[in-house]
């Protein structure tokens, strides 16, 4: 059964559509490939985008970390649906969920499920239903690391937790020394950054240093950064931005975010050989998820202590939080449009080629089934 669905799953990353450039937002100013018509069909380009009486703006709000996921995305959109305009804010996850749970978006981006409190609060939005939580991007979230001469640096849980709890300071301490036997370590002060928003990739992240280096790591976890010390940016790009131009500097993002220039870690997880931070190896990991959320709710549980060949333990999972009952007229049509598209075969394939995962077809499936029942 493992063997059938990483085969399907490699089957969807290998079938990924390229997408490049600057992303449009809305739908003006964008030519490319593909037109709408009359009816609301499209072309052979599109044809999986299925307008049928999508129209207007939608607003959305969320998760920084799938973000270049979202603009791709769009942009193939709003290419068949002329008569829609989306603006999504990658604010962050948290700021996404009190967005969703004011009524001031019509779905909302977060790499954490919602809290049993913030469902309540969703029941006065969506009215005779509530908030829920559909998976729609998967993604490792890289350790990203900018030191000068290293190349292929290895860390595993409990020596991450030092770093990011300020108990190892600089670059040649003996437990990193000890997991690059072959590096040439430099005198270098670490840099540590988190993120100084709230944010579900900090809450990923944490997840993994609690599961996996318990004695090391004491703190709850959760969206908000608890840890003291190190320093802070706003966002997935404000903390690569400070890796990048930072010697020694080290910080956690999601993997489309981890290039020009900076290099990630491989993790020692216990298994044959260290992980690297891939897509391959993130969709490993999301394949062995449960589905933990009840009723229409798609909420996933990963095991962040994985020791499995090529499962890298560092990945998250983006939801779509939108209300299973009582959207708003004026936005349902547009929504159920644009989320079942991203949740196709065809949205999925655009996942690999801008570093995300895609998620597995058996939890992807029911996610299809949620969107079409959407009222």
């Amino acid at each position: 059964m493992k063997l059938q669905r990483k085969n399907r799953l490699r089957a969807l990353s290998l079938g990924a559509v390229a997408v490049s450039g600057a992303l449009a937002l809305t739908a003006c100013g964008s030519d490319d490939t593909g037109t709408g018509s009359s009816d609301g069909s499209t072309t052979a380009a599109n044809s999986s985008i299925k307008c049928d009486d999508a129209k207007g703006q939608l607003l959305a709000n969320g998760s920084s970390a799938q973000k270049n996921a979202i603009d791709a995305w769009v942009k193939q959109f709003v290419t068949a649906c002329k008569d829609v305009q989306i603006n999504y804010k990658s604010e962050g996850s948290g700021a996404g969920v009190t967005a969703f749970t004011q009524g001031q978006v019509a779905f909302a981006g977060s790499d954490s499920a919602l809290k049993p409190e913030e469902v309540t609060a969703s029941k006065e939005v969506c009215k005779g239903g509530q908030g829920i939580d559909l998976p729609m991007v998967g993604g490792p979230i890289a350790v990203g690391y900018n030191v000068p001469g290293v190349e292929g640096l290895v860390l595993d849980a409990e020596t991450l937790a030092k770093i990011f709890d300020s108990k190892i300071s600089n670059w040649n301490d003996a437990a990193i020394a000890k997991l690059n036997p072959d590096a040439k370590l430099p005198d270098l002060k670490i840099q540590a950054f988190h993120r100084s928003d709230e944010s579900g990739t900090t809450d990923n992240f944490t997840k993994y240093l609690i599961a996996a280096a318990p004695d090391q790591w004491k703190y709850e976890g959760g969206k908000a950064w608890q840890a003291k010390g190190g320093q802070s940016a706003s966002g997935s790009s404000g903390v690569a931005q400070q890796v990048k131009q930072t010697s020694g500097a080290i910080s956690y993002m999601e993997l489309s975010y981890a290039k020009d220039g900076i290099a990630s870690a491989k993790l020692d997880t216990g298994a044959s050989a260290p992980v690297e931070a891939t897509v391959e190896n993130a969709t490993t990991a999301i394949a062995d998820a449960k589905i933990v959320g009840t009723g229409s709710d798609l909420a996933l549980e990963l095991n962040r202590a994985t020791k499995a060949d090529g499962a890298y333990p560092i990945t998250l999972v983006t939801y779509e939080i939108v209300c299973d009952k009582g959207n708003k007229a004026d936005t349902l049509a547009a929504t159920k449009a644009f989320l079942t598209y991203i949740a196709s075969e065809d949205g999925q394939k655009i996942l690999a080629e801008n570093d995300y995962a895609p998620i597995p077809e058996e939890i992807i499936a029911k996610v299809r089934t949620t969107v079409a029942s959407l009222s």
